[in-house]
């Protein structure tokens, strides 16, 4: 049966053919950046994929007869798997906006200048969002929620924000990688077929060792910064208590948040009740400043609808006095995500016509090929991972392609399954959120308003985390291996 699924099947392109559409985009994208630069994804870097995909399109049409229902059938599963994104995309537009208005972030940035050091801020920032990402399983809730008000906090104190998005995002992705709540993490573990909290105990030999390494290097970086003087957080707690009404009662929102993140509520219906929540205590506490988002003179009740209405959809500018705050608390709604979610359309395209070609499996067959110790079949699988990220653009679909791919080599060279889970995890989860196009670094981009190019170096756990896994293969630390098979590789043909 499976033999002759094989041959209904396309040919499975050259190695050197598949890498055309790969290397166009780079250069696409390359060309892209030096004209328009921090603009690119504003409409740019999505003609590059859309380019892209069409040579993809063309060459296995034409070269290797692939017939264009393929295309269309990889899209309809890709789309429908990443439909769920683009919904949570728009609610955290709602939620960024929602939070900055009722008051919710201004005063826990109030409150968080009095408390953090300057010197330990990064540390901090990291730990914090490390504890949440950990509790409620997703990076993203965490970045949009916690993570917003650090980036405020951190800009009182005159820390640069690159770091500071680095510190946030290594925390939470360090947590959503150790949590049993995870989406990610339970999708590894299932992929392979590893018990979960073996999977996740297994972690901890790569993950500790990165985040301790992590931490370290944030703590003696937050020491040898120039961070701001006293009178510029005197200056920002003014601003701040001048226009907002700044209240203890607007912590019930994040309050009430972490019980529903507790309870395990999905994180769509978390984020949605979280921006109501938020919406009701704007209406309560920051009526003027509805008022002031509306322009209209007449403060009524359509005047106040009109400022909720767009406090939730599109992009507000609050006179704060001084530009600085100007744009610490301006905000951009579910119409700033619109960019985002186009680039990720764009993204996933060139990653359905990638895999419906075959290039994909093209090219990881030459890397798995490759691997002939333990220490290259780990670095392969983490170059895979990482690979796949940035061809496909999800790290859903790096995750269970890495996995599925590789799962036989595991066995036939007698490795247990948890290590390709952890290796996988090593690789495709973390560093999804390093690569502009990919749905993770397009998120946090939008989100933290800090581009991923400019947070990237500064994102220590998601850089360490596939360095590490290959360090510890070497090591041979706690990897056991049973006599390897005879069987011959098989590798499993991509189907997502």
């Amino acid at each position: 049966m499976n033999e002759k699924i094989e041959r209904n099947m396309p040919k499975i392109p050259h190695p050197a053919i598949a890498l055309i559409p790969i290397v166009t985009l780079i250069a696409l994208l390359a060309v892209i950046l030096t004209i328009f630069k921090s603009d690119s994804l504003s409409g740019g870097s999505q003609v590059a994929l859309i380019l892209a995909s069409g040579i993809c399109i063309t060459i296995a049409m034409t070269k290797y007869h692939v017939k264009w229902k393929a295309f269309e059938d990889q899209m309809h599963k890709t789309f429908g798997d990443v439909s769920i994104t683009l919904i949570i995309l728009l609610v955290v537009g709602m939620l960024a906006g929602s939070w900055m208005i009722s008051g919710v972030v201004p005063t826990l940035i109030y409150y968080g200048i009095q408390i953090l050091s300057p010197n330990i801020f990064l540390f901090t920032a990291c730990v914090i969002a490390a504890f949440v990402s950990l509790l409620s399983g997703s990076s993203w809730t965490t970045i949009a929620t916690i993570g917003v008000a650090l980036i405020g906090i951190g800009q009182a104190l005159g820390v640069n924000e690159a770091w500071t998005a680095g510190a946030i995002i290594s925390g939470a992705y360090f947590g959503d990688k150790m949590s049993p709540l995870s989406d990610t993490t339970i999708l590894a573990s299932s992929t392979v077929k590893v018990d979960l909290f073996e999977h996740i105990k297994y972690m901890m030999f790569t993950t500790i060792p990165s985040f301790t390494i992590t931490l370290v290097i944030f703590l003696i970086a937050g020491f040898c910064f120039d961070t701001a003087s006293e009178v510029n957080v005197e200056h920002f707690l003014n601003g701040l208590s001048a226009k907002f009404n700044i209240s203890a009662f607007t912590l019930i929102v994040p309050i009430l948040t972490g019980v529903l993140i507790a309870k395990k509520t999905p994180s769509l219906i978390t984020l949605f009740l979280s921006s109501i929540m938020a919406g009701i205590t704007a209406l309560i506490l920051q009526p003027h400043i509805l008022h002031e988002i509306a322009g209209q003179q007449q403060q009524d009740i359509l005047s106040t609808i009109n400022g909720l209405t767009t406090m939730l959809f599109g992009s507000t500018q609050i006179e704060m006095g001084n530009d600085a705050l100007n744009e610490l608390v301006a905000t951009r709604g579910m119409a700033g995500m619109l960019n985002t979610i186009w680039l990720i359309i764009c993204a996933m395209l060139f990653g359905s016509v990638m895999i419906a070609s075959r290039m994909v499996e093209s090219i990881t067959r030459v890397i798995i090929h490759m691997a002939k110790s333990r220490t290259s079949l780990v670095g392969a699988t983490a170059s895979t991972g990482i690979f796949l990220n940035v061809v496909t653009g999800d790290q859903f679909l790096s995750i269970m392609l890495t996995a599925d791919m590789y799962k036989h080599a595991y066995k036939r060279k007698g490795f247990q399954p948890k290590l390709l889970s952890r290796t996988t995890e090593d690789a495709a989860t973390v560093t999804s959120v390093l690569i502009p196009w990919n749905t993770c670094g397009m998120t946090q981009a939008a989100v933290l308003g800090i581009p991923t190019l400019v947070y990237l170096p500064f994102c220590f756990f998601n850089i360490l985390s596939p360095i590490m896994s290959v360090i510890i293969a070497k090591t041979g630390w706690k990897i056991t291996q049973n006599p390897p098979t005879d069987n011959p590789v098989v590798t499993s043909k991509v189907s997502v």
